[in-house]
C-alpha cells in the first residue's frame, strides 16, 4: 500500500541512498508519478513480469522527502471538496488525494474541480 511505499522512500532518502526498489502495484505507481511530478523523486521504472513485477525509484538528492503525514487511515476516511484545500508546508509540501480522476494532488484536482478522499501530505 501507498503508506509502506512512502515510509520507505522516506527512510531510503535519510540512508542516502540514489535509488530504491519496491513492490509494483497500481496505487503505488500512481503515488510515484504524482511525487515524480513534484520533484520528490526523479525516475520511476516499472520491471519485471506479474507477479513478481517492480518499480525502480530513482531518488531526488535536492527535493528528499523529509516528512509525511498520514491523513486517511483504514479506521478514518477523511474527505474534501475542491474548495476544502489549504497550502501544505508553506508551498514546500503536496497534498495528495484519491479522486475519481486518479490519483491527483491538491492543485490538480482543483483545477479539475474535483474532491476526493485525502490520502498524505508530503514535504
Amino acid at each position: 500500500m501507498y503508506i509502506d511505499l512512502l515510509i520507505q522512500l522516506k527512510n531510503a532518502a535519510r540512508a542516502g541512498k540514489h535509488s530504491a526498489k519496491l513492490r509494483f502495484t497500481k496505487m503505488d505507481h500512481q503515488v510515484a508519478e504524482v511525487l515524480q511530478k513534484y520533484g520528490f523523486v526523479k525516475n520511476v521504472e516499472v520491471k519485471g513480469r506479474l507477479p513478481r513485477r517492480v518499480m525502480e525509484i530513482d531518488l531526488n538528492p535536492e527535493r528528499p522527502i523529509e516528512g509525511v503525514n498520514f491523513l486517511s487511515r483504514p479506521s478514518l476516511k477523511r474527505y474534501a471538496g475542491y474548495r476544502g484545500f489549504r497550502r501544505h508546508r508553506k508551498g514546500r509540501g503536496i497534498l495528495v488525494l484519491t479522486t475519481p480522476k486518479g490519483i491527483l494532488a491538491a492543485r490538480e484536482a482543483q483545477k479539475e474541480k474535483v474532491g476526493g478522499q485525502l490520502l498524505f501530505e508530503v514535504w
